[in-house]
């Protein structure tokens, strides 16, 4: 029942948050902090309807760290809900093409400024990515990229594509890894109490000097960080929720 009546807010909630972005949107069109303002109105409200809770380490430079372009692990949907808490300013989102005919979400995701690809023709997509370094290199903006390039139903991170680092060394920005626990695994949304959810920012990897020769190496150096990282956060939130059952325990 109580899953029923969140799915409900939510769609509520989702057509709301998209109506009033689009209009942030068409009184500043494709003003790259309007991803950031319209991240905030999907997920603020959508984690109190969740009731997830969030623990987020960003780090002093995070948000000052720009540009740059930010890579985070893929789980869900929900993704859009609990990594919007923290987008940075001026940065925007490479997205598949298809998210345009989203009704209200995929107008808006276009009005925001974010960058649609169509992964089914490659000159384009090829054209976008040039178009986005240049966006790195002269605008002051940072770009959000999901290097798995799918969801991974919370089964562990999915190997990287190339792009966003050969975004980040065309550019000669660095890379910030942003990593989320794997809250799909253990987010329940029949209790009042849907979880935690930690979300945490490693240190910048430059990519002052590299080339394309040296894409594979920083793949994998970011990979095994990020894959380290989550598990780590896993581990200690596991830890934290079989303290609070012995504390329940306990007091019964």
């Amino acid at each position: 029942m109580l899953f029923v009546l969140r799915m409900s807010l939510m769609i509520v909630h989702f057509v709301a948050a998209g109506m009033l972005g689009l209009v942030v949107g068409i009184c500043r069109p494709f003003n790259p902090d309007n991803s950031r303002l319209c991240a905030r109105l999907y997920a603020l409200p959508a984690m109190w309807i969740l009731r997830l809770r969030l623990k987020a380490d960003m780090g002093p430079r995070f948000d000052r760290t720009r540009p740059c372009v930010i890579v985070a692990n893929h789980q869900s949907n929900y993704d859009l809900f609990i990594l919007g808490n923290i987008v940075p300013p001026r940065t925007v989102c490479i997205g598949k093409k298809s998210l345009k005919w989203v009704p209200f979400f995929g107008q808006l995701f276009w009005l925001a400024g974010n960058v649609l690809i169509d992964r089914g023709n490659p000159l384009r997509a090829r054209h976008s990515i040039r178009q986005t370094t240049e966006t790195l290199q002269h605008k002051d903006t940072s770009i959000w990229v999901f290097p798995e390039g799918t969801r991974n139903q919370g089964k562990g991170l999915l190997p990287f594509k190339r792009g966003a680092f050969q975004m980040a060394i065309d550019a000669g920005v660095p890379i910030v890894p942003v990593c989320v626990s794997t809250y799909v695994r253990d987010m329940s949304l029949n209790r009042w109490d849907s979880g935690q959810v930690m979300i945490r920012a490693l240190p910048a990897l430059s990519t002052e000097g590299l080339s394309q020769a040296d894409i594979p190496e920083l793949i994998a150096r970011c990979h095994s960080q990020m894959h380290t990282c989550i598990q780590q956060m896993d581990a200690e939130l596991h830890a934290l929720k079989a303290a609070d059952q012995t504390a329940t325990e306990r007091v019964a």
